[in-house]
Formats: C-alpha cells, structure tokens, sequence
C-alpha cells in the first residue's frame, strides 16, 4: 500500500510526463481495439447481409457465383429461372414464403432489382433487422421506384422524383427505356448492405419497360407507351432468383434436395450462410491484414510508453537517490518504477476504452450512411484478450526502466553534473 501511495505522490509531481505516456496508451488502445472492432463488425456484417432466409435458390451454377449475383449484385446470372418453376417451389408445402428477384438493368451505375412488396416485409440482415423507410413508401404504381439510402446520398434523390431506367448493365451507350420513367415512391434507410446501392421496382414493371424489346434490342415499329403497358399482362416468364423461407428450418435440407432435383430445369437452392462463409473464405486476406495492422498498433504504443518511461527516468535520477539514500532497497525502487508503469497502462486503457464507446456512438450513423459500416456498441470478444496482452505488456515494459534503475548506483544519482 505505501508503494502504491508513494507511486501515485511521484506521479504528481510529473503530471506533463505522465499525461503525455497515458495520451500515448490512450491512442494506442483506442486504434488496436477500434480495428479488432472494425474485423469483427465486419465479418458479422458480411455473414448477416442476408438473414432469416432458408434458402437462395437460382439457375445451376455455383454457390458463390449464385450469392455474388443475386445478393451482392456482382456479375450477372448464367440463366433465369421460368416463372412456372418459380410457382412450384412457392406451392412446396414447407414453404412458408418466396421473394422473386429479377436483375438485369441498371440507372447511373446502379443495380435495378424487379421484386414484389413481400421484399420488404421478409429481407432481413445483421441480427434480424427488417428494412425500414427513410422517407416515402413501398411501390404500389407500375411506374414507382423504391431506392436504397446510397442512390440518395449519391444521387440527391428525393420521394417524388423522376428517374429513367437503361437497359443492360453496360457503360454510357446503355439505350434506355425513356419512354417509361418512374417516380421514386420511397427511400430505404441505411443498411450497409448492397440493398443501399439498389432501386427496386416491382416485377411487372420490369416486364413493362421490355414489352417492345427482344433479345436485348428494341423491336422497331413495335413501340408501346407507358400508358398501353399497364393494360397488357405483365406476367413475367423467367425471373433471376428467389428467396426462400420455411415454415421449419428443419425442413431445409430435404426442400434443398428437391429443388437441385427439379425436373423440368436444372436449379441451384444453398443455404445462404453456408455460402457467405464460403465467400469470406475468398476475400479472409483483407481480415488477415487487419489482424497485423492490430499487432503493429500494439508494438507502436508499448514502444511509445516505454521510450517515455526511459525519458522520464533520466529526470528522475535523483529521486532514485534519494530514495536509496533513505534505506530503500534496489528491488524498492524496481518495484516503484513497475508499479507505475502499470498504473500508467491501466489508466490509458480506461481512457482508451472510453475514447472508443464516444466514437462508435458518435460516428455510427456517419460510417453506416457513408461507408455501409455497422460498428456495434458491444465489446468484440477478441477485446478483451487484447486488452489482457497490453496490461501484461505495459507491466513488463516497466522491467526495462526498473532494472536500469536497480543497475545504478547510489553515487553516479548523487552526482553533480555540470
């Protein structure tokens, strides 16, 4: 206990030094702890873009290939899924609900996605979160567009707005479907999911703006206006996807078997956990990299503390001898500079922890609007290991100045230097 008071009163008398070596702790375990935030955070938003989904099911090709498309709106599809397939995996008994996907054209850099309302009530991401509406409502016009919170931000669209869809997924010669604007009924909020970056319309409209068009090329003399459009039947024949819930998740893997087994066209069905685990496999380099930015964080502020330590103790070579000189012992003294040292790392953690819970509550809107970002308030699991590893750190970085100390005698501290 007097070792600890006589810590503190030495530690008073240096509150510059001391400060600066807990601003230092402070920074460091702010940037170690925010980046295994950050890899978690992100590996749990990657593995959640979609969630209380059973089943993505697609054209035959790969699972990953099937994800990148269909969620992620990355590449295109190698085959549609006829709308009469589509129907019988609806009318499966342990089926519970279906969302159709169709995906194809683009407005300005941006995925458009044929769907129906039922996209809103049943696409869930991260721990179950439903979308919600920033501003406006779902489409209930042929002609209404729903866009997600990036189209906005990026585009500076509000509800009411006027927007032209191209055809294809092309560059600036996209041909356009002119003739058929949409108004923007709604804005999403913020996901930090692809959904962002997505303007949904329904799927008879998708089939409405194709009505005089085949095989990607305009039929001409076969133009249709928008008004003609709304009284053809805009059943679709094929769509791209679909998203699959089930009245049982028990349930999954025999449905699973029967859509692969589907007889009348060749059909994919995955889990989509299964194959976003797989896909993070793919890309597990950019975690890696986050993992040795955390490692040289960490070697950066226990070199800091300890370069400010060994500062300090040249200051301190008289209070050494003094405190020799009045009978304490050299292990008094290694003690002493120990101690400190571990107050100094308890005291830039606690400051460092609490830097980071101001930042993630005050950014968390910011990083999602801009960057797609989720930061959850939570402490990772992986936190507090670390933070184990950088008080067991700043304790032996302590050692270093204490032997110092203990290796100096009491002449050379009472020496008068000019």
């Amino acid at each position: 206990m007097k070792l600890f008071y006589l810590t503190l009163k030495s530690m008073r008398q240096r509150k510059g030094g001391v400060a600066l070596t807990v601003f230092t702790v402070a920074l460091s375990v702010f940037l170690l702890l925010g980046v295994e935030r950050v890899r978690t955070d992100a590996r749990l938003g990657f593995a959640s873009t979609v969630s209380g989904t059973d089943l993505l099911v697609g054209a035959r090709s790969g699972p990953v290939n099937l994800l990148l498309y269909s969620i992620f709106h990355i590449g295109e599809a190698t085959n549609n899924i006829t709308w009469k397939s589509y129907q019988d995996i609806r009318a499966m008994p342990e089926v519970a609900w279906t969302v159709p996907l169709s995906l194809g054209d683009s407005h300005r850099g941006f995925r458009v996605m044929g769907t129906s309302v039922d996209f809103f009530v049943h696409y869930h991401y991260g721990r179950g979160n439903a979308l919600a509406f920033f501003a406006g409502k779902p489409f209930t016009d042929l002609y209404d567009a729903v866009i997600g919170a990036e189209v906005a931000r990026q585009l500076h669209y509000k509800v009411g707005d006027r927007i032209v869809l191209s055809h294809g997924l092309g560059g600036a010669n996209l041909a356009t479907h002119a003739d058929k604007p949409f108004r923007i009924s709604g804005i999403m909020a913020p996901t930090g999911t692809p959904v962002d970056a997505t303007i949904a319309v329904s799927l008879e409209a998708i089939e409405a703006i194709h009505v005089d068009w085949h095989a990607g090329v305009r039929l001409p003399g076969m133009e249709t206006s928008a008004e003609q459009a709304r009284h053809m039947d805009l059943t679709p024949k094929a769509i791209t996807a679909a998203l699959v819930g089930l009245h049982s998740r028990l349930s999954a893997f025999a449905v699973q078997s029967a859509i692969n087994d589907y007889p009348e066209e060749p059909l994919l069905s995955v889990l989509p956990g299964v194959a976003l685990g797989e896909l993070w496999h793919l890309v597990g380099t950019a975690e890696s990299a986050l993992r040795v930015v955390s490692l040289m964080v960490l070697l950066v502020g226990i070199s800091g503390m300890l370069t400010a330590l060994l500062g300090m103790l040249g200051e301190r070579r008289r209070e050494m001898a003094v405190l020799r000189a009045v009978g304490a012992s050299t292990r008094t003294v290694f003690a002493l500079l120990v101690t400190e040292s571990t107050l100094l790392t308890v005291a830039g953690m606690l400051a460092g922890v609490a830097l980071l819970d101001a930042v993630t509550v005050l950014a968390h809107d910011y990083l999602l609007a801009t960057v797609g970002l989720v930061i959850d308030q939570t402490p990772a699991p992986g936190e507090w290991p670390l933070l184990a590893v950088v008080l067991a750190l700043g304790s032996l970085a302590g050692c270093i100045p204490g032997w110092v100390a203990y290796r100096r005698s009491l002449a050379d501290g009472l020496q008068v230097r000019l």
